[in-house]
């Protein structure tokens, strides 16, 4: 009989790391690389109706335009579940750092390429990059952490994803300012991030997962496993109509400027930061089903608001209101898949979970681009509004009967 590796149970399980200044660091490197997905198509978002004009003689410029920002979640939906295997299977820590590299190589080559063509096939491979990153992290935390610690950590990742995406927003509108090409720039801060996931993020032992808190175990069904990652999908595909479709709305209401649209964009992902930071306390005290409902019902409002506003100031409002309700919905998907993942899948979960999410950021334009086309921007806001009430009414119905 084999002796035990340090930190692990008899039962094969692995006990959470010790705090300290390493776990710290760890934490901190994980935390970082989760800005890079937020990176991966809000950085350009504010750029795209200056790239759309400058590819003006293309056709379907209108939908290529919009396929740039969305082209890696395909690829993510495409790669993400595969991914996932082959992490449970060969180990976490190469594939992260390759990713890594990836990452940056195909995100800055938006600089020199001038074609849709090209842009869309570098997005594509930026989308295989963020694939393994958000699936490798996501099973990162599940294997470093459990219970009430996983959940703290998981909203302070979604805060820090939304810190992260103002700043690339911003940063992204004020560059666009200066030419259409400059927020590709960004993606460079991958490099730097390197160092950081070489030195402090440890392969796990490969039997290994943090042990599940009291009452914790996994609990999942495939039924209930099938609308979690339903949801996270149908979420994807209305959330994302603000960074494909708000800079257009704004231009329509005679806000053109990118800064505003960046800065309007910005302060959304600002808002999820802010309620994710209390994820924590709040996943105590509440069910899963019940924060989906408060989430999803705060989406609903927020994007009926958008639909009425006319000044700029009432727009950037109603979007905050929506961020609140990302600020729940984003760290409980991500809770409540680890909580009913068997460790020996949860690489596999996460990659279906990190499927569902960008599956339906590649559908958002195919959906509402049409819907825009024949009703226009602020009806297809309120429409998406009705569907987002009526998952809220389904998270708290679940809840009243006492689904966790």
């Amino acid at each position: 009989m084999r002796p035990m590796r340090q930190g692990e149970l008899a039962g094969g399980e692995a006990v959470p790391a010790a705090a300290g200044p390493r776990a710290g660091a760890r934490n901190a490197t994980l935390l970082a690389t989760g800005v890079l997905t937020i990176m991966s198509a809000a950085t350009i978002a504010p750029a795209l109706p200056a790239m759309q004009a400058h590819f003006a003689g293309t056709e379907q410029v209108a939908l290529m335009t919009r396929l740039v920002l969305t082209i890696p979640a395909l690829a993510i939906a495409l790669v993400a579940l595969p991914a996932g295997g082959l992490i449970d299977r060969w180990g976490r820590r190469p594939f992260l750092i390759g990713a890594i590299g990836l990452y940056g190589i195909a995100g800055m080559s938006g600089l020199v390429l001038d074609s849709l063509g090209a842009i869309l096939a570098s997005r594509a491979l930026l989308g295989v990059a963020v694939a393994m990153i958000m699936t490798t992290a996501t099973a990162l935390v599940g294997d470093y952490l459990a219970g009430p610690a996983r959940d703290r950590f998981l909203g302070l990742q979604s805060a820090a994803i939304g810190g992260g995406g103002l700043l690339c927003l911003t940063g992204g509108g004020l560059l666009a300012e200066i030419d259409w090409r400059a927020p590709f720039a960004i993606y460079g801060m991958a490099f730097l991030l390197m160092p950081a996931v070489i030195a402090f993020i440890a392969e796990p032992a490969r039997s290994g997962a943090a042990r599940p808190a009291p009452g914790e175990a996994p609990s999942g069904s495939p039924a209930a496993l099938a609308l979690l990652l339903t949801a996270a999908m149908l979420n994807s595909v209305i959330f994302y109509l603000v960074p494909t479709q708000l800079p257009f709305h704004l231009r329509e209401l005679g806000h053109a400027a990118p800064s505003r649209a960046g800065l309007a964009i910005g302060l959304f992902t600002l808002a999820q930061a802010v309620v994710a930071l209390g994820f924590g306390r709040l996943r105590r005290s509440w069910s899963s089903t019940t924060l989906f409902g408060i989430g999803f019902g705060l989406m609903a409002a927020g994007y009926g608001l958008v639909a009425m506003a006319e000044s700029y100031v009432a727009v950037v409002a109603a979007i905050v209101v929506t961020g609140f309700g990302m600020g729940l919905v984003i760290p409980n998907l991500g809770a409540t898949a680890l909580t009913v993942a068997p460790p020996a899948l949860r690489g596999r979960v996460a990659g279906g979970l990190t499927a569902s999410i960008f599956l339906g950021q590649f559908l958002s334009p195919l959906v509402s681009q049409p819907w825009i086309g024949a009703f226009g921007y602020a009806a297809t806001f309120r429409d998406m509004a009705v569907v987002l009430a009526a998952m809220a009414m389904t998270g708290l119905v679940l809840a009243g009967r006492g689904r966790p």
